[in-house]
């Protein structure tokens, strides 16, 4: 598997697309336009904040059990990013350490149910991209795409959220270790508007996968 990261605007979905058309392979999304729980929790996440991270690990599991049965499928956003997105929720005081806590054991409890009895099967990456962006790119990007529920002018505390979330994006993508890992600069290489950059990124993500000796 190939899996994504990376913060609220990077881009994630967009290139998500490309890679699985580039490498024919299948891609499998996060769930937002038709998540039912999402706007609830912009209204009110210290109600609907473990709702949400629950709703995200069923379909993330279903992800990743789909996208095991053959080469190179790709998933837009990795399963381990929700206990940095749920951590800073309750640090924030957004949700309750008791239950950044509790989900946090079940993430692990539910990994170690994933299938691995095949020998092409594994519950980790073969590579993790992340796509780096500064907060202004961020910032840009969510004003862009328009969802009223991120919108800061909508919530003015989202400004803190979404600026405590770049630098703890950093932090985790330098301590990631669970498989090979590309970091993509977003911020450089514009690759939902611009055909070069996307050639250019395209072609990082294609040495990369040699280099690993990963072939569609």
């Amino acid at each position: 598997m190939i899996v994504l990261s990376g913060t609220i605007g990077a881009g994630k979905t967009s290139l998500t697309t490309m890679l699985a058309e580039h490498l024919g392979s299948n891609a499998y999304y996060e769930s937002v336009d038709d998540n039912p729980i999402l706007p609830l929790f912009y209204d009110d996440p210290k109600r609907y904040g473990f709702l949400l991270q629950n709703y995200f690990l069923n379909k993330r599991l279903e992800s990743i059990k789909e996208a095991q049965t053959s080469p190179l499928n790709v998933i837009d956003r990795s399963i381990y990013e929700d206990r940095l997105l749920f951590q800073l929720n309750a640090d924030l005081g957004r949700a309750t350490q008791i239950e950044a806590s509790t989900y946090s054991d079940l993430l692990n409890n539910m990994m170690e149910q994933v299938d691995t009895s095949s020998d092409a099967q594994t519950k980790d990456p073969d590579l993790l991209i992340h796509i780096s962006v500064s907060f202004e790119t961020m910032l840009e990007r969510i004003k862009r795409r328009g969802r009223d529920f991120e919108q800061i002018e909508n919530d003015p505390s989202l400004y803190e959220y979404y600026k405590e979330l770049t630098e703890r994006y950093t932090k985790w993508f330098e301590a990631y270790d669970r498989s090979p890992k590309l970091q993509i600069d977003g911020d450089k290489y514009d690759f939902v508007e611009d055909e070069a950059a996307a050639q250019a990124v395209l072609k990082q993500v294609d040495d990369a996968l040699a280099e690993l000796n990963l072939k569609a």
